[in-house]
């Protein structure tokens, strides 16, 4: 089929149809919080609404730990993939794009168009690899006040983000308190714990492990897969709940040859995670992986004096979401937040929500998340 025999997009009642994502470049030298620097610096970004004219409609969506800048509609006619929260962003939808500008970027050290490990560094002609600064959520965030710079925006009307998200909206209330008006934090916590640490050292021990990943000087095109399949896999497994997947797969079984023993799928749950793994691999970088996570178990809001202390600078109002099923984040460890907010004079409000979707419970439609966001950002 070519070009002009393509199917036509028709948008549908509350979607932003068909977007194509753009790059943002910073031709000056970014100079990463704990040391180190890049000769230049590209945001790939989507944008979905239209700015008004006094600019101050901007809402900022980060994204997770896989996820990235394509936050809703399609980008592709012919896959006609869905942004991962589609459901959220739209006409009408909670994040109305009748009403708000929002925007979406893959983040600094990502793999999907911004720059990162894999990344050509232009003074050698080669990729960073290893030789990428060190990451932190902070130069995330440093890197997205360049792009909303770019658009003439002075103050965002709301910062919006789950898990990894979640934490790059705190830190925006705590660097730029004064260019975020609200912000909605879901799904995550001041710090990692030890067993989320754990968790996630696992998962790059089995990269590093992989004889492919050479030291982190991999070809792309033959980097360590294996490794870095078993380490979505089992974190896969910690955005789950024992409810939620017992509900959906339970013990069944594939038909298997029961007269030897048998180590490849047997059971769904099996097939499910090892697809999980594989479909991964072939849009993500094993050396991302190793920073993003990385970056995530150093964020800690309790350091380097207390969490009171660090939450001080925050002006903006603040929504905290728990859900009662994620063990990765657990309730208590948003709760924390919100309480040292108020005890500092703070305006925020926690949020609870009791379901069996474990972590990703907030990238699942929910009508109690829906009136939540809707409701917060018309306040």
């Amino acid at each position: 089929m070519n070009d002009s025999e393509q199917a036509p997009y028709f948008l549908e009642e509350g979607e932003v149809g068909f977007v194509e994502y753009q790059d943002f470049l910073y031709p000056e030298p970014f100079h990463f919080v704990s040391g180190g620097s890049v000769p230049e610096l590209t945001l790939r970004f989507e944008t979905y609404g239209h700015l008004n004219a006094a600019k101050d409609n901007g809402i900022l969506i980060c994204h997770a730990l896989s996820g990235d800048h394509h936050c809703a509609g399609v980008h592709d006619i012919d896959e006609r993939k869905l942004g991962w929260w589609n459901f959220m962003v739209g006409p009408g939808k909670p994040i109305d794009t009748t009403r708000y500008f929002v925007i979406c970027s893959n983040v600094l050290g990502g793999c999907q168009g911004s720059t990162g490990p894999g990344s050509i560094n232009p003074a050698t002609g080669k990729a960073y690899q290893l030789d990428f600064p060190k990451l932190t959520v902070q130069d995330m965030v440093k890197a997205q006040t360049l792009l909303i710079d770019s658009f003439g925006i002075d103050r965002l009307h709301a910062v919006i983000g789950g898990s990894m998200g979640g934490m790059q909206a705190l830190q925006w209330v705590i660097d730029f308190p004064d260019r975020v008006g609200r912000y909605i934090a879901l799904a995550c916590g001041a710090r990692h714990t030890a067993q989320a640490i754990a968790f996630n050292d696992t998962g790059r021990q089995a990269i590093i492990s992989d004889p492919a990943w050479q030291k982190g000087s991999y070809d792309p095109d033959n980097g360590p897969n294996l490794g870095l399949a078993v380490a979505r896999m089992m974190a896969h497994i910690t955005y789950l709940s024992d409810v939620g997947m017992e509900t959906k797969f339970g013990r069944k079984r594939r038909h298997v040859d029961q007269s030897k023993e048998y180590f490849d799928v047997e059971f769904e749950v099996e097939s499910y995670l090892r697809y999980q793994g594989q479909s991964f691999v072939s849009r993500f970088d094993a050396n991302t992986y190793l920073y993003l996570t990385k970056a995530l178990d150093r964020f800690d809001l309790h350091s380097p004096d207390s969490l009171d202390t660090t939450l001080s600078p925050v002006a903006a109002q603040g929504l905290v979401v728990g859900f009662t099923s994620d063990w990765l984040y657990p309730p208590q460890g948003n709760r924390e937040i919100v309480e040292a907010l108020l005890r500092i004079g703070k305006d925020a409000t926690y949020a609870e929500l009791a379901m069996d979707f474990g972590h990703d419970s907030f990238l699942v439609r929910a009508p109690k998340l829906y009136e939540l966001i809707d409701q917060f950002l018309k306040r």
